[in-house]
C-alpha cells in the first residue's frame, strides 16, 4: 500500500522510549503555530512510498525497539498507517503515534473509522495534541508543549478514561 511520508529516521531515541524507527507522514491539517516540522504540512509534498518496503526496512535492524509514527498528520493516512502498524506488531515491535489531535477528538473521529477503531487497539501510546509554542517545554519527555499528553492507549480504551503513561 503506498504512503505519503516527509522522510524516516531508522533509529531514533527522541521519538519514544528505545532506539525506534520513525516514519514522518505527510500532510497535516493542523499548521501549528512553531511546529517542528512545518515542511510536513503540504498534501501533495513529500515522496510516495510502499508500506511493505518500510516495515521491510524496519525488520532489518533488531535493535529498534519499535515504530513511531510522526509527521504532519498520520491520521490523514489512516489506512497505510494502520498498515505499518500491523506489520511491526508481527515483528514485536510496539508502535507510537503522535498525533495533533487530542485523544477525545482520535475517540469521535474512530467512531465514523473503522480502520482507525482498529489502528488504535494496535498501539502500545498515542502523544495527543497540538502544539502550543506558549507552552513549550524542553523538559518533558517527547514531546513539546505541556498540553500534550502521553496516553496508554490499552489502560485508556480498556477504562474508559485517560490514562496518561507514566515514565519512570
Amino acid at each position: 500500500m503506498e504512503i505519503r511520508i516527509a522522510g524516516i529516521v531508522k533509529e531514533s531515541v527522541v521519538d519514544g522510549p528505545g532506539i525506534r524507527y520513525v516514519v514522518f507522514t505527510q500532510g497535516c491539517p493542523h499548521h501549528c503555530p512553531g511546529c517542528h516540522n512545518p515542511q510536513t504540512h503540504a498534501f501533495d509534498g513529500g515522496e510516495l512510498k510502499q508500506t511493505e518496503d518500510l516495515l521491510e526496512q524496519l525488520g532489518k535492524n533488531p535493535l529498534v525497539r519499535g515504530l513511531t509514527l510522526s509527521g504532519g498528520e498520520p491520521l490523514a493516512q489512516t489506512e497505510a498507517v494502520l498498515q505499518l502498524t500491523k506489520g511491526a506488531k508481527a515483528m514485536q515491535k510496539d508502535v507510537i503515534l503522535y498525533t495533533g489531535y487530542t485523544w477525545e477528538q482520535v475517540l469521535e473521529k474512530q467512531k465514523k473509522e473503522d480502520a482507525l477503531k482498529e489502528l488504535l487497539d494496535q498501539l502500545w501510546l498515542v502523544i495527543e495534541g497540538p502544539f502550543l509554542e506558549a507552552q513549550k517545554n524542553l523538559a518533558l519527555p517527547f514531546r513539546g508543549s505541556t498540553n500534550q499528553r502521553v496516553i496508554d492507549v490499552a489502560k485508556s480504551l480498556a477504562s474508559g478514561q485517560i490514562m496518561e503513561y507514566q515514565f519512570s
